[in-house]
């Protein structure tokens, strides 16, 4: 692209659900964003066209952020951009639900990989690549990271590790500049949630005070808010969008 003043925003996990719309809520604000993701290269190419059919900028990438070695040459793909790297934000993530009892190694460990191992990985690069200029990261954690639930304890260590990963990053950045905060959605309209049967999708709602789970889009405002000028004195926090369930 050519340089013409718009900030760089990464996120990570564009291809769908909570990071297709926060890819869509940073391009209609001004950001150029260059999306990973790890396999779906159709669901990718919508992205891309949702975006550009906006007047916005987009560039996808396939980048599985479980493999350092994609982390790194992703940043390296980064830099031949003409345009700054403002913020990175982390949306990827996997379930591989279970009791605990029959749960496998594999299954847990997964999840982890992915999840806290690959937010790590991604924001490690994000603030190497924003430590003279500063900058944002905002990592995607879970009301599951909030309270653990049954069923969930591989998806649960993840996402709570990510919220003190965060805190622990959010010091360590504040000299470089660069803000680190958490968005911790609750249910969510995605194919995620789809997935459940209609009787569990039900009892969902009735624990929620406002009545209905999120919209994507609502999780990706919060997202932009935090990644953005408007949280310039807010770091090292989790904002959670549940629909007051956790309240």
């Amino acid at each position: 692209m050519s340089d013409d003043g718009r900030p760089l925003a990464l996120v990570v996990g564009a291809s769908r659900g909570i990071g297709r719309a926060t890819a869509i809520e940073m391009a209609a604000h001004g950001y150029a964003v260059a999306g990973w993701y790890r396999s779906d290269d159709a669901a990718d190419a919508e992205t891309r066209g949702l975006i550009e059919d906006g007047g916005g900028w987009y560039r996808g990438r396939r980048t599985d952020i479980a493999d350092q070695t994609q982390v790194r040459d992703g940043f390296r793909d980064l830099r031949t951009l003409d345009a700054t790297l403002a913020t990175v934000i982390v949306c990827a993530g996997i379930t591989r639900d279970g009791l605990a009892g029959t749960m496998s190694l594999e299954a847990f460990t997964g999840v982890l990989d992915t999840n806290l191992t690959g937010s790590f990985l991604v924001a490690r690069g994000g603030l190497r690549a924003m430590r003279k200029r500063g900058g944002s990261i905002v990592l995607m954690s879970s009301t599951s990271g909030i309270r653990g639930q049954a069923g969930q304890a591989n998806y649960s260590a993840s996402k709570g590790g990510i919220i003190a990963m965060a805190q622990a990053l959010a010091k360590e950045g504040a000299p470089l500049g660069v803000r680190v905060n958490c968005v911790a959605p609750g249910f969510v309209d995605t194919d995620m949630f789809r997935a459940m049967n209609p009787a569990t999708r039900s009892s969902v709602v009735e624990r929620i005070p406002l009545g209905r789970v999120g919209r994507a889009e609502e999780v990706a405002r919060a997202a932009r808010f935090l990644a953005g000028p408007e949280s310039s004195y807010i770091t090292g926090q989790t904002l959670v969008v549940d629909g007051g369930m956790t309240s």
